[in-house]
């Protein structure tokens, strides 16, 4: 077992974000509900805290999986309610992002618009919207919107996809 830590991320709606962390091998809990970093970005916006084993999936892939799964270069009119970060929890793990998306950048043809902010609030989502997806698979939302971020999971990153969970996709590789 390696070391256990967490990381949260915000980007498109939490349902969706959830999802995509609670479908990765090593993610071992995913909260879903609205994260307040400081200054600027106090109020709280849709997001996700992920606690996970650290030699089963890094840092570095989380975050790139995050990227792959949001509209990580756009800043569309819903930002405030959807911000675009990775909400950090120490100095160091603030330096390792920022170093991350540097990297990332070659693989995107525009910027990305992710923000690196310090966690200092979480406020837990209702327990009935919770589990949203896995709870409610079949749903127009999580068949139209929730799905294709799937799929990506399947094709871009399978190695780091629990195939059990997904089964249902049906994902021809």
């Amino acid at each position: 077992m390696g070391h256990m830590t967490k990381i949260a991320f915000g980007g498109g709606c939490h349902w969706c974000t959830e999802a995509v962390f609670q479908s990765l091998i090593g993610v071992l809990k995913v909260e879903q509900g609205f994260v307040a970093s400081t200054h600027n970005n106090s109020d709280f916006s849709e997001a996700v805290i992920v606690h996970f084993d650290d030699s089963k999936i890094s840092t570095e892939v989380l975050i790139e999986i995050h990227l792959h799964t949001h509209k990580s270069t756009s800043n569309h009119s819903m930002r405030s309610k959807y911000r675009s970060a990775v909400y950090v929890f120490s100095e160091n793990q603030m330096n390792q992002v920022k170093l991350q998306l540097e990297f990332l950048q070659f693989q995107f043809k525009d910027k990305i618009v992710t923000q690196v902010l310090p966690f200092d609030t979480f406020k837990e989502s209702r327990m009935e919207i919770q589990n949203y997806y896995y709870n409610n698979p079949n749903k127009p939302f999580c068949e139209s919107f929730i799905n294709p971020k799937l799929q990506t999971l399947l094709k871009k990153f399978s190695k780091y996809t629990d195939q059990k969970k997904l089964k249902h996709l049906n994902y021809e590789s």
